[in-house]
């Protein structure tokens, strides 16, 4: 392994950072951005900062904060528990129909997704009327929930039951791919919905009161923090646990549900996860590196411990792949989370044409208009570069290019 596959940069009053970004852009606010998280005090060894690295609110998406005797929420940020799930079929290419806007309708109408906002009017992207086996679920969750509302009722009454099994808006997304053998695979991504964003929201501004209160200056306010063996320390890693818990049981959810949608378009039987990948890339988990137990804060980086799979998705009309983790100890046993950003959603906006999203998306059963250009595939980073330079984070085991594409 070698030193040069990634950048070092020394931090004036912090610990350095270590950045796998050859050949891709980085922006110069991320950098500054990275300097203020490497030169908080408890910053365990270095910061890593992903191919995919780019600004974001609180900390850099794309990147590794390991940390001893402290956890900051706004690192982890309100989409707790954000991440990915794939699933290999048993289906190949040629069993699905050459049309496949039924089947794109069909996933629409197996799971609630966009958000609607409105007095008194239903959100669009929630239930109505929970089916059976979302109410099942719940009950898996529901213990733990009651206890972390008896310290904060506040979170009672937010969209939980109501968003378990949703997608949600932005960046994400319900595929359906074929990867290089023309084998079908259901791919997703999203995270703890609105019960999550209540819990990250609450608790980054708890964190700032705090700092406040004990007159902590800080390179950057959304830095804020809580020191291990407090109150809120506690009640945070409690919280955020059970919302990264919401975050994967919501992923398995959607993927029953899709996969029922897909069995009542396509006639042919199928064997549905064959080979099958849940993992966040928003959270916080104790892990040991270094020989040392430390808390690890992936905003915007999936886990590549040694065997260990991830998915690492593309845009709405660029590759993701199935990837096993190389265990590279310098980037604390992590690779990207996708592609990244390098045009602000206004500024993609701004600056992508309907006609040129029509035919960067062309191939891909997907919505053609103007309100995904935000997320549009020049908005992001080319991904064979961004996999290029985590070669000696990830093995690629599965390249997969998308057929249809739900977004919210």
């Amino acid at each position: 392994m070698s030193e040069a596959a990634f950048e070092f940069t020394a931090v004036e009053g912090g610990v350095p950072i270590k950045m796998w970004t050859r050949g891709v852009p980085v922006d110069d606010k991320a950098r500054e951005q990275l300097a203020s998280a490497a030169k908080m005090p408890f910053i365990f060894k270095h910061v890593a900062a992903m191919p995919d690295v780019h600004v974001g609110i609180g900390a850099t998406v794309g990147s590794v904060i390991p940390t001893k005797g402290a956890v900051i929420p706004a690192a982890v940020g309100v989409d707790i528990g954000c991440g990915m799930m794939a699933a290999r079929t048993s289906l190949m290419a040629h069993d699905l129909p050459d049309n496949l806007e039924g089947i794109r309708r069909a996933i629409e109408v197996a799971v609630p997704h966009g958000r609607t906002v409105g007095r008194g009017a239903r959100d669009k992207g929630s239930w109505s009327n929970p089916p059976p086996a979302i109410v099942a679920a719940w009950a898996n969750l529901v213990e733990r929930f009651d206890l972390i509302c008896a310290k904060y009722p506040r979170f009672k009454n937010t969209n939980h039951l109501m968003h378990l099994g949703t997608l949600g808006t932005g960046n994400h997304f319900i595929e359906l791919c074929l990867d290089e053998a023309a084998r079908v695979w259901v791919m997703l991504h999203s995270g703890s919905r609105g019960v999550g964003n209540a819990i990250g929201t609450y608790f980054i501004e708890l964190a700032k009161q705090d700092m406040r209160k004990w007159h902590i200056n800080l390179p950057d306010e959304d830095l804020a923090y809580f020191p291990e063996g407090t109150d809120h320390f506690n009640d945070y890693v409690e919280a955020v646990g059970w919302a990264q818990d919401f975050a994967a049981l919501n992923r398995r959810m959607m993927m029953t549900n899709v996969i029922a949608a897909l069995r009542r378009e396509i006639t042919k039987p199928f064997e549905a996860e064959l080979e099958a990948v849940n993992c966040h890339h928003n959270y916080v988990t104790r892990e040991n590196h270094f020989g040392e137990n430390v808390l690890v804060t992936r905003k915007g980086a999936v886990r590549a411990a040694k065997d260990v799979l991830g998915i690492i998705p593309g845009s709405m009309g660029a590759k993701s792949f199935i990837v096993r983790g190389l265990g590279n100890p310098e980037s604390f046993h992590s690779c990207s989370h996708g592609a990244g950003r390098v045009m602000s959603r206004n500024e993609a906006k701004r600056r992508v044409s309907l006609d040129e999203h029509i035919r960067d998306t062309e191939g891909v059963e997907c919505r053609k208009d103007a309100g995904v250009i935000d997320e549009t595939p020049k908005a992001y980073k080319p991904i064979e570069a961004v996999m290029a330079a985590q070669a000696d984070l990830v093995e690629i085991v599965h390249t997969l290019k998308q057929v249809v594409c739900v977004k919210g």
